[in-house]
């Protein structure tokens, strides 16, 4: 297995995790007989943790290595994620949340660092490509989560076989990773504690933002969307998330050459235009298949504009890679973890469907913004060709 290959299984390993938690949120709140409210608060406390991991684990996801840093996240996420179904309460899920959160916003700093360090490497972007191993690994576990679902398969065993098969492949596979060095044109001072961003990182941390609301609101409310507005089968619910990550996967694994061809900037407005025809057919949907077409499209378009802009603050050179990377995703993942629970609070008081057309605005103004990846950053910190004489 090739180096970035074991890095691209982090992405894989976390969101079979977290893909198999979120798909059986439905369950979930059946089990401990919440509101949709109640239901955003529980995910609002996960989103507290990712946004600690995110802001506070720079200096130490530096110190242990990406080998040491993916066994402890990604087997930390798994383990509780797993654990928060066999509660008796929800009561005593809360903590459980908050350290699972902790372990998810650790593991996106350390993921996101070493492709990018592995894409200086190899000297062709593979960005998209890690984070299309993540969307293939919660679209493989919603449709297996959609199957158990409609076999009435309880949440608890679904969870620990979730667990014994990350903990198994992972042994495997994170036994192999090599830390990759920092780029040559890397900023040369220490990491602060924590990571905020700066006001010329704030268009990327929009960029980034908006298509995680768009998608934070597919992967944590289409199950119940699906449920509430249609009625539909457990398995027929399920595949909003299903089709959702098969299609942001497929744009994300393809998207590089793409984006290598046509510059980073086209591309996201393309994409971002995408995400709104499907997010506005979602929220007005009158039939389950055009609410699932909604969300096919939806996920083409949410598919690469992260990456890219995890791509550009990683290449600034303002400050070190791993405090940009650490200050874009403690942004932009507190939208994808926040968002959805106050999305759960705008559906309970005015309809599930009005939460999906409230996404729209937000991609609107980071359409405002894509300038900030005009630059090619695959070229930022490369000296011009010398011209010969004449």
């Amino acid at each position: 297995m090739k180096p970035h290959h074991r890095i691209f299984f982090i992405q894989f390993a976390v969101a079979l995790s977290l893909g198999a938690f979120v798909s059986r949120l439905p369950d979930l709140q059946v089990k401990f007989n919440l509101t949709e409210g109640e239901l955003g608060l529980l995910l609002a406390v996960m989103s507290s943790g990712v946004l600690c991991g995110l802001t506070f684990s720079v200096r130490l996801i530096e110190r242990l290595g990406a080998r040491t840093t993916a066994f402890v996240t990604v087997y930390g996420a798994a383990l509780f994620f797993a654990l928060i179904p066999w509660m008796p309460s929800a009561l005593l899920a809360v903590p459980l949340f908050f350290i699972a959160g902790i372990f998810t916003g650790a593991f996106e700093i350390n993921a996101n660092i070493e492709t990018d360090r592995r894409e200086a490497l190899l000297g062709y972007r593979i960005m998209s490509r890690a984070h299309g191993m993540w969307s293939l690994g919660f679209c493989i576990t919603a449709l297996v989560a959609a199957g158990m679902r409609q076999a009435a398969v309880s949440i608890e065993l679904h969870s620990l076989i979730i667990l014994v098969t990350v903990l198994i492949a992972g042994s495997i596979v994170f036994a192999g990773i090599e830390n990759a060095p920092p780029r040559q044109d890397a900023h040369p001072g220490d990491s602060p504690p924590i990571a905020f961003p700066t006001i010329g990182l704030l268009p990327l941390c929009l960029i980034g933002a908006a298509p995680l609301l768009a998608e934070g609101a597919s992967v944590d409310w289409s199950a119940i969307y699906m449920r509430d507005v249609f009625a539909v089968e457990p398995f027929i619910g399920g595949l909003g998330v299903t089709i959702f990550s098969l299609f942001i996967a497929i744009g994300r694994l393809g998207m590089d050459p793409v984006i290598d061809r046509f510059n980073p900037r086209p591309v996201a407005i393309t994409l971002l235009g995408i995400a709104t025809i499907g997010l506005v057919m979602v929220a007005t949907a009158t039939h389950p298949v055009v609410a699932l077409a909604g969300f096919g499209l939806t996920g083409i378009g949410c598919s690469s504009v992260y990456p890219l802009a995890i791509s550009a603050a990683a290449r600034r050179t303002d400050r070190s890679a791993p405090v940009n990377v650490a200050a874009l995703a403690q942004t932009t993942f507190l939208v994808f973890f926040a968002g959805p629970p106050l999305l759960g609070f705008v559906a309970e008081h005015f309809g599930i469907r009005f939460s999906y057309g409230m996404a729209v605005p937000v991609i609107g103004a980071a359409l405002l913004v894509t300038r900030a990846l005009a630059a090619d950053p695959a070229h930022m910190g490369q000296p011009e060709p010398v011209q010969p004489p004449g």
